[in-house]
């Protein structure tokens, strides 16, 4: 049979590496396709990258139909669950497909709405005469909001870094995002840089990953709130007076310290989960 290939949907995904496209091509012509290619009529929608290599090499290779897709946002949704199931799909490719199929199911939401809307709307004629004069319409049921949290769940990342990749995604220039994906800057600090113009992200990404680390570190330290000044103590305090005064700024110091360190552990416990889910 004929298969049809439809360019968005190869790039719907992103593309495997190279390393990665030449360990498929190994394994492939080792083991065969043993997976098959998914169809939807005649348009392929699960398997480029085997189709595209069996094709050189001449390799025999399965087809299933889905028979569940209606439309072309159904396959969307599907290639997403598809793809967050793969423990290869790196947190920040998690996050993008989460919030894609967020993008999709809000729309979807939203026609729904508008459609029931219109299918209970009365005539204005019928609406006066079935409701008294001065009472309010009542308010029609809403379906509840897409939740952050159970996207989150579903890409196996937390709200707070959904909420980082998405701002990436908003604010951040295509070399950051190129080094987000490529691992050369972590999730949580391609978020602090993404909040500067464009051209300081570039230059950053050009000066490499300690000028990026660095940057981001600059980033967090401008935003945080400044220091109060110290309150003097009254001219006449007695010396306990004074040592209580001294005590309680020395624990307001210790405080804070202990908060900054509390927060940089924080940074340093996502990094390292992010680094370790790419060796996986």
């Amino acid at each position: 049979m004929t298969i049809k290939i439809n360019e968005e949907l190869r790039a719907y995904i992103d593309p495997l590496t190279e390393d990665e496209y030449t360990a498929l091509e190994r394994s492939l012509l080792a083991e065969g396709c043993r997976d098959a290619l998914v169809l939807w009529g005649d348009l392929l929608v699960d398997g480029h990258n085997r189709y595209s290599i069996c094709q050189k090499h001449g390799i025999p290779f399965n087809t299933i139909q889905n028979t569940t897709f209606k439309s072309m946002d159904d396959v969307h949704l599907w290639m997403i669950d598809n793809h967050l199931g793969r423990r290869s799909v790196s947190d920040f490719q998690r996050g993008v497909l989460a919030l894609r199929k967020k993008e999709i199911l809000a729309t979807r939401l939203a026609e729904l709405e508008s459609q029931a809307e219109k299918a209970v709307e009365p005539s204005e004629a019928d609406q006066s005469a079935a409701q008294p004069a001065g009472a309010e319409a009542p308010a029609r049921p809403t379906a509840p909001p897409i939740s952050r949290e159970a996207l989150a769940r579903a890409a196996r990342v937390s709200s707070a870094t959904l909420g980082q990749i998405e701002k990436i995604q908003k604010t951040a220039a295509p070399e950051l995002v190129s080094a987000v994906k490529s691992g050369v800057i972590s999730i949580n600090a391609a978020a602090a840089v993404a909040s500067l113009p464009s051209e300081k992200q570039v230059a950053a990404v050009a000066g490499g990953k300690k000028e990026l680390q660095q940057l981001a570190r600059e980033v967090r330290e401008s935003k945080r709130p400044p220091k109060p000044e110290p309150v003097p103590p009254p001219a006449d305090a007695t010396p306990d007076q004074l040592e209580i005064h001294r005590l309680n700024q020395l624990v307001a110091e210790l405080t804070e310290e202990r908060d900054q360190l509390k927060k940089k552990v924080q940074h340093l416990t996502i990094a390292l989960a992010e680094a370790r889910r790419q060796e996986t």
